[in-house]
């Protein structure tokens, strides 16, 4: 059985896969964080020279930013529900390890996490290492590596 998921794994490009991993917890991070200022409604006047239009389209700028704003919350809310799941099917230690390294508010350093956590440092980073590939694979964000032209 062992050999079947290391030959599996031979093919996924590691480096490419963390940095996805990497990405898609910063992405989260930000999402808790932050609604863009081009999502807000502005309030201040602008003048425009607007020739006058005979369809029957109909344009609103801060019903435009509203849409735009209430697709963004929804992506933005599918997005975070689906990296939840994903860590909550991770083992309790990487799940932890990646909570408190990636998902929290602060962002602190791989020391101060195994630290906190009383594991080796060695421990930690074999356990991220796994929870990164779970993860991955569990948000389909896995890279393999490319075919080299015999």
């Amino acid at each position: 059985m062992k050999y079947k998921q290391l030959s599996f794994l031979r093919d996924v490009d590691g480096e490419k896969t963390k940095k996805a991993v990497e990405e898609a917890l910063e992405k989260y991070r930000m999402y808790m964080l932050t609604v863009p200022d081009e999502f807000l409604p502005h309030v201040t006047q602008t003048y425009s020279l607007v020739p006058p239009s005979n369809t029957n389209a109909f344009y609103s700028p801060t019903e435009s930013v509203a849409t735009r704003k209430v697709d963004f919350e929804r992506e933005r809310n599918e997005y975070m529900n689906r990296i939840m799941r994903a860590v909550n099917r991770l083992t309790k230690l990487q799940r932890e390890l990646i909570i408190r390294r990636y998902m929290s508010v602060e962002e602190p350093r791989d020391y101060d996490v195994y630290n906190e956590m009383c594991i080796s440092e060695s421990k930690y980073y074999r356990e991220r290492e796994r929870a990164f590939y779970k993860l991955a694979f569990a948000l389909r964000i896995e890279v393999y590596k490319e075919e080299t032209p015999v």
